[in-house]
């Protein structure tokens, strides 16, 4: 194409964009790619900072593309349920405010933030990330209770594995200390100079595509892409390639074959997402 055309490419196709947006990915998705220029199969650059909120005892901060959240843990001491002496507690919360876009308003949290917040807590149930009895003080007196909000900063789709990363990443860094209770008193006695790192029993992570035309898959979609999709669907794989978790809020149906590939795609991310918090960890351990 004549330099001199571009232009004029360029003024035809972004009233396409706002008239007729389906139409305008359509005709990227014909070319397998997509207007930001990736691939159908292509994600978004991902970054992690993991202790980003001094003041908890576990942080860490996730972008991918343009969606930003932050996770802060707060560990407290709780009483054991009857029915779970031994066990102790994991509180997620999904915030989505109207800082984040403007698609989201003030006051109780919407639907939207309720679906995510029982999307992480599945996740935490169904992988076993966290083994309930490891956070046991004291049987039948005392556990530890691990509240975990997730803050979105900006919000531009795929808000799932956004969250499922910032909350693996925010665990691997709690460090609990050491309690005991006194015999006599029955109170608890904190040692801050003595932490241990919380175990993790698996390492989930989530991958999200959307459907277009009820047929084409493709991965981390934008908020775009999103509206327009005919259906998402999220999978959540651990490192033993086991499937924790399958999350998808109606749309299009999948055929096995497009849910195998789904699964399969998520196994490579997994293995991507895993490494890049482990470097980050090793890198903060050495300093």
């Amino acid at each position: 194409m004549s330099p001199s055309l571009r232009p004029f490419l360029v003024v035809f196709l972004t009233p396409q964009r706002t008239v007729e947006p389906l139409e305008y990915y359509r005709t990227f998705l014909k070319e397998n790619c997509r207007p930001d220029g990736r691939e159908l199969g292509g994600f978004r650059t991902t970054t992690v900072n993991i202790g980003s909120i001094t003041t908890a005892d576990g942080s860490a901060l996730v972008k991918i593309g343009n969606t930003t959240v932050i996770c802060g843990i707060k560990a407290e001491f709780a009483a054991p349920t009857i029915d779970a002496p031994n066990q102790g507690y994991v509180v997620p919360n999904v915030d989505l405010p109207p800082l984040c876009s403007s698609r989201f308003r003030s006051g109780p949290p919407g639907e939207e933030a309720q679906v995510a917040s029982q999307f992480i807590a599945d996740v935490i149930e169904n992988s076993q990330m966290i083994v309930k009895e490891d956070l046991c003080i004291s049987n039948g007196k005392l556990v530890w209770v691990l509240y975990c909000d997730i803050l979105c900063l900006d919000y531009d789709g795929n808000l799932l594995d956004a969250c499922t990363c910032s909350l693996l990443a925010a665990l691997k860094n709690v460090q609990l200390p050491a309690v005991k209770i006194h015999e006599r008193t029955g109170l608890a006695q904190v040692n801050m100079n003595e932490k241990t790192p919380l175990k993790i029993g698996k390492h989930p992570v989530s991958t999200s595509f959307a459907v277009f035309d009820n047929t084409l898959l493709i991965v981390d979609p934008t908020g775009e892409e999103e509206s327009l999709a005919t259906g998402t669907i999220t999978i959540v794989i651990d490192e033993e390639n086991r499937l924790c978790s399958v999350h998808k809020p109606g749309g299009s149906p999948l055929t096995g074959e497009n849910l195998q590939d789904c699964i399969s795609r998520a196994i490579t991310r997994h293995k991507e997402v895993k490494t890049l918090i482990d470097k980050i960890m090793e890198s903060i351990k050495a300093k």
